[in-house]
């Protein structure tokens, strides 16, 4: 087994939010518009990111990504982490290295110098705190395997993988070559199914991946229902066993089941006095778990660090922590 160096590597998406709150005319105007549905992800054209970033609210704009949201949290634990994914050379793309690196994350992919501009997700926040996502991937889409630097790889605990990398045929491979030298390395691999609509459109490849390469896997109640076309969480959660070393589904307000060995381990949601945005919310409960596994601490532990960061994620504007999560380590 390899030195290790850091407790966890992200892969994915680098992108830039910007998060606004609307009506849910607005939304449900944008979703047929896009064809999706209100809490789900679409993807759209860059042209097309600048006219919905027009017509928004007046919103907040934050170093986003999935994969580098769960890094920031892994960090504000006190975890040791590194990042890899695709920017731009241009402002944004300047933001985003400036917001990761200066929380301690390790992250030295090189900007693309020529193509598309730094990714942008776009964030509609409802009433009901629900949101819903517009993304242009930009730079994001031209990760390869190239950028997978082997030594941050093999010198991490655990790579992370984030599913809505999966868009780009070239991403895909990034990822194979990640888990090639993951395991190699005598370490593991985790993934994050993402979204329904990534799992609706990439089903084959995440079982091929599940099967063969994945030890960790994330996913909510119906991403995990669409990866094994269950009609019930009961069933998916059944389905899942034996697949992977350990497996994080979460419920929402239900909290989490973390299956593992044939047990499942069912975590509560952690209380919050009020719901004011989902977005991060998943990517702030594997910050937890992550952390947690990267300690060696029991899976019920994990579990419940995952559902206190999803708490307080859900209690402000934006994906990223307000507060140092180490603190929550404390109520342990």
């Amino acid at each position: 087994m390899s030195e290790i160096s850091f407790g966890v590597v992200g892969v994915g998406n680098a992108l830039v939010d910007v998060l606004s709150h609307a009506d849910e005319a607005f939304v449900a105007a944008q979703c047929q518009t896009y064809g999706t549905e209100k809490g789900a992800f679409a993807l759209i054209k860059e042209s097309d990111a600048i006219k919905l970033y027009d017509a928004m609210p007046p919103g907040i704009e934050a170093s986003g990504g999935s994969a580098a949201n769960t890094m920031a949290g892994f960090a504000s634990f006190g975890g040791n982490g590194a990042f890899i994914g695709k920017v731009a050379d241009d402002i944004l793309g300047k933001v985003f290295q400036h917001d990761l690196r200066a929380q301690g994350i390790f992250y030295g992919t090189e900007p693309l110098i020529l193509g598309p501009a730094t990714g942008r997700c776009l964030i509609l926040i409802t009433p009901d705190a629900e949101r819903s996502m517009f993304t242009s991937i930009g730079a994001s889409a031209e990760l390869s395997p190239d950028d997978i630097d082997p030594d941050i790889v093999a010198s991490s605990r655990i790579t992370y993988l984030e599913g809505y990398s999966f868009e780009a045929p070239q991403s895909k491979r990034a990822f194979h070559r990640a888990a090639e030298v993951a395991h190699a390395s005598g370490h593991k691999i985790a993934l994050t199914l993402s979204d329904p609509f990534c799992v609706d459109r990439h089903r084959h490849d995440f079982i091929n991946l599940v099967q063969n390469h994945v030890d960790i896997l994330f996913a909510n109640e119906e991403e995990i229902k669409s990866l094994f076309m269950a009609q019930s969480f009961e069933d998916a959660a059944s389905a899942i066993n034996g697949h992977c070393e350990v497996a994080v589904l979460t419920r929402g307000a239900k909290g989490a089941v973390l299956v593992s060995g044939g047990k499942h381990i069912v975590t509560p949601a952690h209380p919050v006095a009020h719901v004011v945005d989902t977005t991060g919310a998943g990517d702030q409960f594997a910050a937890g778990v992550l952390y947690g596994l990267s300690q060696g601490m029991p899976l019920e532990t994990c579990g419940k660090l995952g559902a206190m960061a999803a708490a307080e994620i859900i209690g402000h504007t934006g994906a990223r922590p307000e507060i140092p999560l180490k603190t929550l380590l404390k109520s342990l």
